[in-house]
């Protein structure tokens, strides 16, 4: 019997190990098939005046996407500027003070439910409490709805960040004296930044490529972004307008926006990858 349940477990064993192996090849093939495909049609459109010059009208050559580029960029970072924030906040609430009440759970609760909720949703409850009552999309509601998907990515990491540091260092802290607030701020955070920064950092990339909320919050134009009181241009809303166009021209800088988009966020996983890693070292 021993060497039969011997046998039996290694057998399992191998199985497994093959099985996640097959697994993971099949997405890594499929991942590097995207990056391919997503670079191949979109390194055509790639060019100076791709950054610099606005959409041109439809039939006419030339023209770039630098409207969307910088709309894209001031909605991101006016998000960021909401949605981190909060979500830091309520990650150390988790944290450090709702471990065990009913509040902590409450709100644990409502944030591991936010995180599975579409972004279309959000989306269309942002245009009811913002885009309605106004009249009119602005990128004030488009960096709204993005800093709303932000905030449960952030707040989660936050937790499990500050869940990880030892008690110890808590406790040591507080015995010299020092209030709970400035050992959360000098020691907790400090112990647990990388990993802060590394959430942060790939919730703002997931953000970057959402198209859903802004077309019902900040729709999207041709000109300039003087400002955010009023429909902008992005990237993502961007790219399914000119994808679902016949003009070639257009599809080929749909491409191109993707490759952008691609790549920015992908830097940013690196980013936040290569900066942990080295943390640890």
């Amino acid at each position: 019997m021993r060497p039969r349940r011997a046998t039996y477990r290694k057998a399992t064993d191998v199985g497994v190990k093959a099985l996640s192996l097959l697994a993971s090849l099949v997405g890594i093939f499929f991942l590097g098939w995207i990056l391919f495909e997503v670079a191949r049609r979109g390194l055509g459109a790639i060019d100076w005046q791709f950054f610099t010059q606005n959409p041109a009208p439809p039939g006419v050559e030339g023209g770039g996407l630098s409207s969307a580029i910088v709309g894209t960029l001031l909605i991101t970072a006016l998000a960021t500027l909401i949605g981190v924030p909060l979500g830091v906040m309520a990650g150390v609430y988790l944290a450090e003070f709702g471990k065990q009440n009913r509040l902590g759970s409450s709100v644990r609760f409502a944030v591991n439910t936010m995180m599975g909720v579409p972004s279309i949703l959000v989306g269309l409850f942002i245009y009811a409490i913002f885009v309605l009552p106004f009249g009119h999309f602005s990128g004030y509601a488009g960096a709204m709805s993005l800093a709303v998907i932000m905030i449960p990515v952030v707040a989660r990491t936050t937790e499990d960040m500050l869940g990880l540091v030892p008690d110890a260092l808590r406790e040591s802290a507080l015995a010299l004296g020092a209030p709970r607030w400035r050992v959360t701020v000098s020691v907790v955070f400090r112990s647990a930044k990388s990993g802060m920064l590394t959430g942060i950092l790939l919730a703002v990339a997931r953000v970057s490529g959402e198209t859903a909320p802004l077309l019902f919050t900040a729709l999207n134009s041709p000109y300039w972004p003087s400002s955010l009181a009023e429909p902008t241009s992005n990237l993502t809303v961007t790219i399914f307008n000119y994808a679902m166009s016949p003009y070639a021209d257009w599809q080929q800088a749909a491409w191109g926006a993707s490759l952008l988009i691609m790549a920015s966020v992908l830097g940013l996983t690196v980013f936040a990858r290569v900066a942990l890693k080295e943390k640890k070292g």
